[in-house]
């Protein structure tokens, strides 16, 4: 069969913060005896006049619109369409409406009975993947991701889960409390296959699963001799031997959760224990003395949330000299116990917000407590513009301390520029155009 492999975007653009899927390489692995093309529209148009003998859609709310559009044009043309991701894992019957068949969780396993049931004229409406299987036989094509216009930054998967289960995130409800890594043979010699040079970008939803995995990873990683990045929990930062490990065996990015400065919202968000390793300020402090940038996320709207929280947000973002920030209004995704508290209190302006056609990117999706419904969504989005100004910027490459080098200064300085572009370019777009 021709099978093509598609990423939507939010709308028919081109981003330039694209990085390559890990989901199209795992389906392309997976799908060795078809022939696939793969088509990013992050990075290119979507081929038109297509008919392969199938499209499948890896698929984000925020891109659900978009995917719906894309994939009606395919079936229209009489091309069977199957979609995955979190998205149609926790709404399957609203992707079916646009989709001959949804995967509903991981893909490894569920992918491969539908393309059997497929060749085989019987295919299904629902494949369960398994979200608690072990990941000994994890693969990946990178082949397809060649010609493509993606940042310099290579991703690797180590492991799933997070053991946190915080009020905003839709993790915790799609792998439950399952923990998987995969064996570290199989991960370093995909490391080691990878261009020398480039950043590695962990994907990994928290890296700080168990401590015990954690070190053997980073024994791993030491030899190696390469840079890399993560997404990890604030509470590594309680463990000074644990950091040193981390920046011995090239740790050079974290991307950290703080969310709020404010302790009534981190309660509320289930996130209380965000305090665990002492103030914010010394966290900072702690990895920058050991050469580690910071890219840390924001989250606006909780009850005890105002106008000024927002600033004073900022202001700690630019005091503290983070590298990178992202600073978001609180969005209720399907899958997350916000999303169900929020619709249960009927505080939703639009229950299927992704879909709404008068919906725009950054728009505040409900009514807040603490402040008007406008006023999160410009306050959030003057937030971004004053920490990503070019003062702003400057001062964080230019006037950093003495120990920021010059490899962490050329990343900061390339995903500033990259952030600011995105940010403007995004905001008030509506979804799916």
């Amino acid at each position: 069969m021709r099978i093509t492999l598609i990423r939507p975007n939010l709308g028919d653009y081109r981003s330039s913060d694209a990085m390559p899927p890990l989901a199209m390489g795992i389906l392309a692995a997976r799908a060795a005896d078809h022939e696939i093309v793969f088509c990013d529209e992050k990075a290119e148009t979507v081929p038109v006049g297509d008919t392969p003998d199938l499209v499948a859609m890896s698929v984000e709310t925020y891109t659900a619109h978009r995917a719906y559009a894309i994939a009606d044009g395919y079936r229209s043309r009489g091309v069977p369409v199957v979609m995955g991701g979190y998205h149609p894992t926790f709404l399957p019957d609203e992707a079916l409406e646009h989709a001959d068949a949804v995967v509903i969780g991981d893909a490894e396993g569920a992918w491969e009975r539908l393309l059997a049931d497929l060749e085989a004229g019987r295919l299904q409406q629902k494949y369960a993947g398994g979200n608690d299987a072990p990941l000994t036989e994890y693969r990946i094509d990178r082949s397809i991701y060649q010609g493509k216009n993606y940042a310099p930054v290579e991703l690797v998967q180590w492991g799933r889960g997070c053991r946190f289960s915080c009020d905003f995130c839709s993790i915790h409800s799609f792998y439950g409390t399952s923990l998987r890594t995969r064996p570290l043979d199989g991960l370093i010699a995909e490391i080691e296959a990878l261009p020398a040079g480039r950043l590695l970008f962990f994907v990994d939803d928290n890296l700080f699963g168990r401590k015990s995995d954690l070190l053997a990873l980073l024994d791993a990683l030491t030899p190696l001799k390469r840079r890399w990045s993560c997404q990890i929990s604030i509470d590594v930062a309680r463990d000074e031997a644990l950091l040193d490990r981390m920046a011995a065996a090239g740790c050079s990015f974290v991307l950290i959760g703080f969310e709020s400065l404010n302790p009534e919202s981190l309660k509320q968000m289930h996130k209380a224990w965000n305090n665990v390793s002492g103030s914010y300020g010394r966290v900072v402090r702690a990895l920058h003395a050991r050469n580690i940038g910071i890219y840390g996320t924001f989250v606006f709207g909780y009850d005890a949330d105002t106008k000024e929280s927002i600033e004073r947000t900022v202001d700690f973002a630019l005091e503290s000299r983070l590298e990178i920030a992202n600073f978001n209004p609180l969005t209720p995704t399907p899958g997350s116990a916000l999303y169900d508290r929020l619709a249960s209190e009927q505080r939703l302006l639009s229950p299927k917000w992704w879909l709404d056609p008068n919906y725009r990117y950054g728009d505040a999706i409900f009514e807040p407590r603490g402040m008007h419904a406008r006023e999160l969504t410009e306050g959030v989005f003057e937030a971004r513009r004053r920490f990503y100004s070019w003062r702003a910027i400057g001062r964080r490459v230019l006037g950093a301390e003495t120990s920021f080098s010059p490899f962490r200064a050329g990343l900061t300085t390339v995903a500033n520029v990259i952030s600011r572009r995105e940010i403007y370019k995004k905001q008030y777009r509506l979804l799916g155009m």
